[in-house]
């Protein structure tokens, strides 16, 4: 424990929050630190929220859109708030540091991915609409996007969101929701993750529909949900794969990032009893696209 590595009269000490958490953590951890502090040592702790994309990590550490230092509203508070600040000024332009009470930083993080995810699943919504009409999504999408009350960002119709960090925020906030007393709040958030698993069914439907309802020993190319990563984590790809193996197909798997041994240990944490025994058989992993696409 933190409280632990540091000695009598140490005086202040920064902890800093770097992972997504539930909101109010910080508040925890604090109430943790002071039970156990030594004579002398007194703790200020900062949520310093993290945005970084894998696969373009660096690149958003050394030029993030903001970021986020939340702290006590008090002296100490906003002591430490400013001694992080300072530390962050040697790369990020003063303007794009926004300090903010501890709530709001860590509420900040759920919020953020939460409406990336609902603006996916928007657009989704519209796909199906479009599917029923004749319309086509991507110009549709265009549409929307050329409104700059809206942008383009996140606009492109898909299988749904896939990683850890969507869902998992999303859950979060549908938790405290509940938590509060927000029924209503929280059924909102909950929605946008049923859509999501609706549209990676109705997907994988689809495909069943165009190959006339049979794709029994039918070979299909698959990749991951996230391009020139091995994250695989609650990955689309991995749902409608497990459904088309229900089906009777054979998937021939081509990723750059992801072992043969990571696609088998996914499907099987997903899978049904009806075709656990069987991934291995239809399951092969190629080299490149091109032998994919052959099976």
């Amino acid at each position: 424990m933190i409280a632990d590595t540091v000695g009598e009269g140490a005086g202040k000490k920064i902890v800093v929050e770097k992972s997504t958490v539930p909101v109010r953590a910080a508040e925890s951890i604090s109430h943790i630190l002071s039970r156990n502090s030594k004579p002398g040592v007194s703790y200020q702790v900062l949520s310093n929220p993290e945005f970084l994309a894998e696969g373009t990590a660096i690149a958003d550490l050394l030029s993030p859109d903001r970021v986020l230092i939340g702290g006590e509203q008090n002296d100490e508070g906003k002591e430490a708030i400013e001694a992080l600040k300072e530390v962050y000024q040697h790369w990020v332009p003063e303007e794009r540091i926004m300090a903010m009470n501890t709530w709001s930083s860590e509420l900040s993080k759920l919020a953020a991915n939460a409406f990336l995810a609902q603006r996916i699943s928007s657009i989704n919504t519209m796909s199906a609409l479009c599917e029923a009409t004749g319309a086509d999504v991507s110009e549709v999408a265009e549409a929307i996007g050329r409104d700059t009350r809206i942008g383009p960002k996140f606009l492109q119709a898909s299988v749904g969101f896939g990683g850890s960090c969507f869902q998992k925020d999303i859950l979060n906030l549908v938790y405290i929701s509940e938590c509060l007393n927000l029924p209503e709040v929280a059924e909102y958030w909950a929605q946008v993750i049923k859509y999501n698993n609706f549209q990676r069914s109705r997907f994988s439907k689809r495909i069943v529909e165009c190959l006339f309802n049979t794709i029994t020993d039918r070979n299909l190319i698959w990749v991951s949900h996230l391009e020139n990563t091995g994250d695989t984590r609650e990955s689309a790809t991995i749902y409608i794969s497990n459904h088309l193996l229900d089906e009777g197909a054979k998937l021939s798997i081509y990723d750059p990032k992801v072992t043969y041994q990571q696609m088998l240990t996914e499907l099987e944490l997903v899978s049904t009893a009806k075709n656990l025994e069987s991934i291995p058989d239809s399951v092969s992993c190629c080299p490149d696209p091109y032998s994919a696409a052959e099976g």
